[in-house]
């Protein structure tokens, strides 16, 4: 019934017609202008840009319409009848210039006009803490949580909902680049110097990019060649005397645009402070390099293409203190030794015809070959990724838009894990392959209806999985405008997965815990329901915004490793049980003119099994999470002070009763809370940060079980549950030259 119901919710928008006019505004760059002012010459009738520059405002007959934005030259156009897109260049206007340098972006922009809720991260509060790499970008917003899988390497994945990552997609560009063999690792591998803006978005979403997206969507967009510095140079060296150095420089030849980027991060030192002798940080060494080209613009009309290539090289060793590369594999020292590389390519090329004729084609592909030991576990691995899309988009009748296309996905993963001088007599060695071949079709429709008060976006995809057979994936959310600035979201939607089992549970190889896999495994499967409240308030004086968010995701098919059953085994098995997630998030933001912002946010998450009639909540999720951020920037001042308190309630532990008695842990860790500030100082094409992570040094002391004894059968890495490496001081320059291109 449910699928019949979002199935009437897409066919039915396409009879429907509204009158309204879509546009978007930008700079002489080609920038989105975001929170530009348009209107009617001589009416009321008013709007602003979202996020991406992008606008929707009523028709009225017998106007001018009108763009004007701070330190710009405002514009007019004369539209035409049955327009249905028009583009703005604001030219900058130097009179202002002194206005333009003391305006400053907000950290977190919530667009009104998308109908999904998607909040962005921009330059502002990525430059608000070091953002070595993309894991590190989320401190200052409360939907997604960085957590830690691993605590020896220090892999980590992005939580949203209080779900593993890997039930949100994360995409680069747009493109699915972190899957498969690239989860593990991938966040990590991106450095917060590419990193242009970040969204995301809770709950089901657009059906454009894939089924996966249960719990999110993050997509991350790197700097483009046309809207970034001509030079960029960061340095970093913190407290535990880990090194990163990265270098962008922009250029031009011809009609295209092109970006080059460096990146190297150097290993800390040895560093011990639990006299556990295991390391506290884990040793990295990555090399990377990324070079993207721009030919055209996709709002304007004619052939536009982006294309990208990166080649990634990264050893990570972790373990006890005397451990090194030469040790791997080892039975009297303990240790493990990642070594990666990954070269991969991706492109999107485009043709508009008009304001109503759209095509873009994307493709993107990499291949990854990974040699790792976990103590005497040996997991090697080769996983080949490639997907493609054709997209087509029709805005008729008014600027309503249907978007079309057929996709197509390729995963080859290959997986090696040998256990010869294994003396626990685990019993999950052996030859894996995942073979993955996805053709697949979808249509999307967006409509504006009462005046433009109702968003009504509806969309289907359909999947063939070579293994699995038929997927549909129905979608469909709505928003609309309770005034000019409250807006109300709902959305509901069904996704599904295939599980990629030791990589995307890597946790497993760092423990003496034998592997069970007790079932053949399905593709998981659930529904997500969810609301979202958005008021935006205020003048210069005072101004922010309040966002309260409802989530509920029901698994009808969900795969978790029990680490319940058996302190020694970890079972893997479909659970078509009930398995239920519950998320309510509020965030309050105060802007107290241009120069102070404080915001506090507050999540609550349920998320658990029912098992054999009990409420089974599930591992590692705090139920309480509050937030609170501080940023003051004088006005007219080269400094700024950033400062953010995050703080976690209990979270529930994998059980140990039946451990001997010096091997148990609590069923429930402890609250905690972390502390971060950074103070920047900026000259004129230089600025110089400092900054303190975890300033009260909360630790999780000796968070290894049995590291006495490594080899034996009690040592596991699973009840890691809070920070481990304790206080970190940093500090840094970014040196930039002016924009690239004109």
């Amino acid at each position: 019934m449910k699928k019949w119901i979002i199935l009437l919710a897409i066919v039915l928008p396409l009879g429907l017609v509204g009158q309204t006019i879509q546009g978007n505004i930008g700079n002489s760059n080609g920038e989105p202008l975001i929170g530009a002012n348009v209107y009617w010459l001589g009416t009321k009738v008013q709007t602003a840009t979202d996020v991406e520059g992008q606008f929707t405002i009523q028709v009225v007959e017998n106007s001018r319409l009108v763009a004007s934005y701070i330190g710009y030259q405002a514009d007019t156009l004369d539209v035409k009848p049955n327009t249905n897109t028009v583009t703005f260049t604001l030219r900058e206007d130097n009179v202002l210039e002194a206005v333009v340098v003391q305006g400053k972006q907000d950290a977190i922009i919530i667009s009104n006009i998308n109908p999904i809720k998607t909040q962005q991260i921009t330059q502002t509060s990525l430059k608000q803490a070091a953002c070595c790499d993309l894991a590190g970008c989320f401190g200052g917003q409360s939907s997604v949580q960085p957590h830690t899988t691993n605590v020896i390497t220090n892999s980590k994945e992005l939580r949203i909902l209080g779900l593993s990552g890997v039930y949100n997609q994360v995409l680069i560009n747009g493109l699915p680049m972190i899957r498969g063999l690239s989860y593990t690792y991938g966040i990590s591998s991106i450095p917060g110097t590419m990193v242009d803006k970040i969204s995301i978005s809770m709950g089901a979403n657009s059906v454009l990019q894939g089924y996966e997206s249960i719990s999110g969507q993050v997509n991350v967009e790197t700097k483009k060649p046309r809207n970034t510095d001509r030079l960029l140079f960061n340095a970093y060296l913190n407290s535990f005397m880990e090194k990163q150095v990265n270098l962008n420089y922009a250029f031009k030849t011809g009609d295209w645009q092109s970006l080059a980027a460096f990146h190297a991060v150097q290993p800390a030192d040895r560093i011990d402070r639990d006299e556990d002798n295991f390391l506290d940080v884990p040793l990295l060494t990555r090399y990377s390099f990324t070079n993207t080209w721009n030919y055209g613009n996709p709002n304007e009309w004619g052939w536009n293409s982006q294309i990208g290539i990166r080649w990634l090289n990264e050893e990570r060793i972790g373990g006890q203190t005397n451990f090194t590369s030469e040790d791997r594999g080892s039975t009297s020292i303990y240790g493990q030794y990642v070594q990666l590389h990954q070269p991969e390519l991706w492109t999107k090329t485009g043709y508009r015809w008009d304001d109503v004729h759209n095509l873009i084609v994307s493709f993107s592909g990499f291949q990854q070959g990974q040699d790792a030991y976990f103590g005497t576990v040996h997991y090697d691995a080769q996983q080949t990724s490639l997907y493609a899309k054709a997209q087509y988009e029709y805005t008729y009748a008014e600027r309503q838009v249907l978007k079309t296309g057929l996709s197509f996905r390729y995963l080859n993963l290959q997986e090696k894990i040998g256990l010869e001088n294994d003396v626990l007599n685990r019993t999950y060695a052996g030859d894996y392959q995942q073979r993955e071949v996805i053709p697949g079709f979808f249509a999307e429709n967006t409509l504006f209806l009462l005046e433009d008060k109702l968003t009504w976006l509806a969309g289907i995809r359909g999947d063939h999985h070579n293994d699995f057979g038929f997927q549909l994936t129905p979608r469909t959310l709505l928003k609309y405008n309770l005034s000019e600035r409250t807006v109300l979201r709902a959305n509901v939607g069904f996704g599904w997965r295939t599980v990629n089992l030791f990589s995307e549970n890597i946790g497993l190889f760092a423990s003496s815990r034998d592997l069970i896999i007790a079932d053949d495994l399905a593709p998981e499967k659930a529904w997500n329901y969810g609301v979202n409240l958005t008021r935006k308030f205020g003048e210069d004086k005072l101004s922010g915004y309040l966002s309260l968010d409802y989530y509920r995701t029901d698994f009808s098919n969900q795969i978790f490793p029990d680490y319940d059953t058996d302190p020694r085994k970890a079972f893997v098995r479909n659970f078509t049980g009930e398995s239920v997630s519950n998320g309510l998030q509020a965030e309050l933001l105060l802007n107290f003119g241009p120069s102070l912002s404080w915001k506090n946010g507050f999540t609550y998450l349920d998320v658990y099994q029912v098992v054999e009639g009990e409420k089974n909540p599930l591992p590692f999720t705090a139920r309480y999470h509050l937030l609170s951020n501080l940023n003051w920037q004088p006005t007219a001042k080269n400094y700024h002070l950033d400062l953010n308190v995050h703080w976690y309630g209990k979270q529930r532990l994998p059980n140990t009763a039946s451990n001997p008695v010096d091997f148990q842990r609590p069923d429930f860790s402890t609250p905690y809370a972390v502390v971060n500030a950074q103070f920047t100082y900026n000259f004129k094409r230089m600025e110089w940060y400092a900054g303190c992570e975890n300033i009260f040094d909360f630790r999780q002391r000796r968070p290894i079980l049995s590291w006495e004894n490594p080899f034996g059968p009690h040592f596991d890495t699973a009840t890691v549950w809070g920070p481990t490496r304790g206080r970190e001081f940093y500090v840094g320059v970014r040196y930039t030259l002016e924009k690239a291109t004109k």
